[in-house]
């Protein structure tokens, strides 16, 4: 048993890690952190669930769910805080998804200005990158900023490149 002093109330849990009363009501609702009451029936938690809140909340900001943070947290002996052969191993377990969440995210920085597969053809890259919303065939959403996937290039044929070739060596007006 811990001792009183050892004990933290929610207030201090809430001051100390930026979340709310309600969200960690919620958290331990949820089975990810426990407490223990009082005497007079109020929350008391360990100091290490600081440190599991804090794992909490960094798994959340690389976009774990709930259920993937619980299922971790499930795989540590008596559910106790992650250490840092715990944090190594779970977080290298991860690295795949953080990698998949970078390159969107790289994608987004360098496409958002060009045709990003939404089906929206309203910019006029579009028509080369997106004829006739051909984007729609991959899936769902801004298929070029969630996958590396991108139809082939139409074919041109030999008089359109002439064509382009031609306009290109004209002087400009």
């Amino acid at each position: 048993m811990l001792v009183p002093e050892a004990l933290l109330s929610i207030g201090e849990v809430a001051a100390r890690t930026g979340l709310s009363h309600s969200a960690l009501r919620f958290y331990e609702a949820e089975g990810l952190i426990a407490s223990s009451r009082s005497v007079g029936s109020q929350r008391r938690y360990a100091r290490s669930t600081l440190r599991r809140i804090a794992f909490i909340r960094v798994a959340q900001k690389v976009g774990l769910s709930l259920e993937e943070i619980r299922s971790a947290l499930a795989t540590l002996p008596d559910s106790r805080t992650p250490t840092k052969a715990d944090w190594a191993r779970l977080s290298s377990a991860w690295r795949p998804r953080l990698d998949e969440q970078i390159a969107i995210l790289e994608r987004l920085r360098d496409e958002l200005t060009s045709c990003i597969g939404c089906g929206c053809l309203s910019l006029r890259s579009c028509k080369l990158y997106n004829p006739d919303d051909v984007a729609a065939g991959l899936g769902t959403g801004p298929r070029y900023l969630l996958s590396n996937e991108r139809p082939a290039a139409p074919k041109r044929s030999a008089s359109a490149r002439h064509d382009n070739m031609a306009r290109a060596s004209r002087p400009s007006s």
